[in-house]
């Protein structure tokens, strides 16, 4: 069962979503080579502290961080460290979830290091861009696979690849609902979407093949052929007018 969400309950997860905006932002101005991912944890847990949040990864499933730092070939869940130091032209993907008041939001971006080239820079724009064209696909009436069929079709036609093996997912009352929202796949099938569900939507784009692996620590995935991969992601409302992100930082 997919729940609808109350006014009162989209207020709510804005208000967390707001804090994930926020803290993505402070992080994403802290990117720089010399900064380690594990400096970009520190701050994250230090803004979502003083907004009144919770981190929600840490503790996860036994994730034993705050935010997930996924540097250049790491698709995602890359665990931050003082010994991973950014180095200019790299790319960090960064994920964070924050519970607020019951509810939670949940968003990531790419941030390159400096100056990167001009290919790895169409990376993130196509990935940021799939989830733009995502957005619309999430309205009253469509169903689960027109969100996952758009991203397909339009990375795809960049000459890049969706991730199979990691996926969106509903959100709510809990970081993790119904129901799974694929970055690929047929239209017309899957769950038919209503307004006042909430979606986490995140394109997971690679330069290479889609294939991934876990490395030994369990959670940080890379792409099996060593490319390069860009991850966003939005908590999105779905409206009769289509996807509406609630992970964003208001005036």
């Amino acid at each position: 069962m997919i729940e609808v969400r109350s006014e009162d309950e989209i207020r709510r997860m804005e208000r967390a979503g707001e804090i994930v905006a926020r803290t993505l932002e402070a992080l994403k101005e802290m990117v720089a080579p010399g900064v380690s991912t594990m400096d970009l944890e520190d701050r994250a847990e230090a803004v979502i502290a003083e907004a009144g949040g919770k981190p929600a990864f840490k503790g996860y499933r036994g994730y034993p961080a705050i935010i997930c730092s996924s540097v250049n070939d790491q698709v995602v869940h890359g665990i931050p460290s003082k010994k991973r130091v950014l180095r200019e032209g790299d790319i960090v993907s960064i994920d964070l979830g924050v519970v607020y008041d019951g509810f939670y939001g949940d968003a990531a971006l790419t941030v390159p290091v400096g100056n990167v080239d001009p290919e790895v820079q169409r990376l993130l724009d196509v990935t940021k861009q799939a989830l733009a064209v995502a957005l619309p696909e999430a309205r009253e009436g469509a169903r689960v696979s027109d969100i996952g069929h758009a991203v397909q079709s339009y990375v795809e036609s960049e000459g890049f690849s969706v991730v199979r093996h990691f996926v969106g997912h509903g959100i709510g009352k809990k970081l993790h609902e119904e129901p799974q929202v694929p970055n690929f796949g047929k239209p017309g099938s899957g769950q038919r979407l209503k307004s006042g569900m909430t979606l986490a939507i995140e394109p997971m784009v690679n330069a290479g093949g889609f294939d991934v692996k876990v490395l030994d620590d369990g959670w940080t995935a890379v792409t099996a052929d060593g490319s390069l991969s860009a991850h966003f992601e939005h908590t999105v409302l779905v409206t009769a007018d289509g996807g509406r992100p609630l992970t964003i930082k208001k005036d």
